[in-house]
């Protein structure tokens, strides 16, 4: 695989104009990549983004460069969500649902085969990114545990393989009207974490270890 040459040694700081391009290609490839997979037009990413290919280009070599910060803008929006369900609910338990149902906008599932096929998982910001939204992930289910709120048999990788298959389209839908069905599955769902359990699980709790694949 080739080597990403982004995040490595320090980069230059960019205009406020020229930051606010990088965002809006991000945001748009982000977008793209969800509706139409990683290999979507570059043409189409600067459509969206409200820029030329010239100026996409001057920002991201090439497409693993793009899938790179596109995985590392998800992780982080992600961990922000968590971070902030946190801090602003009261409730530890409502604090976890908030921080499911808003991480649907994230749309983790549809994006998961850019992390096995555009990026390299060693690379260290990708390492600090994932590091970052496991922290914050297990602070949200670790207050909700210890209010009583949640069952003790599930870890962090359970909850993230549920929000990974809850948000992967379904074949031949794309994401059209996907909020109007997920949103009540995930609720469901979230009522089978409450403490006490109903039935014992299967297996033991799923770590985000347990869910990387690890390459030679």
């Amino acid at each position: 695989m080739a080597s990403v040459r982004c995040g490595t040694g320090a980069q230059p700081r960019l205009r406020a104009d020229a930051l606010r391009n990088r965002e809006r290609i991000i945001a748009a490839a982000r977008e793209a990549m969800v509706e139409s997979g990683a290999e979507v037009p570059f043409d189409e990413i600067a459509r969206r983004a409200g820029v030329g290919n010239a100026t996409l280009y001057r920002h991201f070599a090439d497409r693993q460069e793009l899938i790179h910060h596109v995985t590392l803008s998800v992780m982080s929006r992600t961990a922000d969500r968590a971070e902030s369900a946190l801090a602003e609910e009261s409730d530890a338990f409502e604090a976890l649902r908030r921080f499911v149902h808003d991480a649907v906008e994230e749309r983790i599932g549809a994006l998961c085969p850019l992390l096995s096929d555009g990026i390299d998982p060693a690379h260290p910001d990708l390492i600090a990114a994932r590091e970052r939204l496991e922290a914050a992930v297990e602070a949200v289910m670790g207050a909700a545990r210890d209010s009583g709120q949640l069952r003790t048999d599930i870890a962090v990788g359970d909850l993230m393989v549920a929000l990974t298959q809850l948000t992967r389209p379904l074949p031949g839908s794309g994401c059209l009207d996907f909020d109007r069905f997920v949103h009540r599955h995930l609720q469901l769902f979230l009522d089978g974490l409450r403490a006490p359990g109903r039935s014992e699980l299967p297996g033991s709790a799923a770590t985000l270890e347990d869910l990387r694949h690890h390459r030679p």
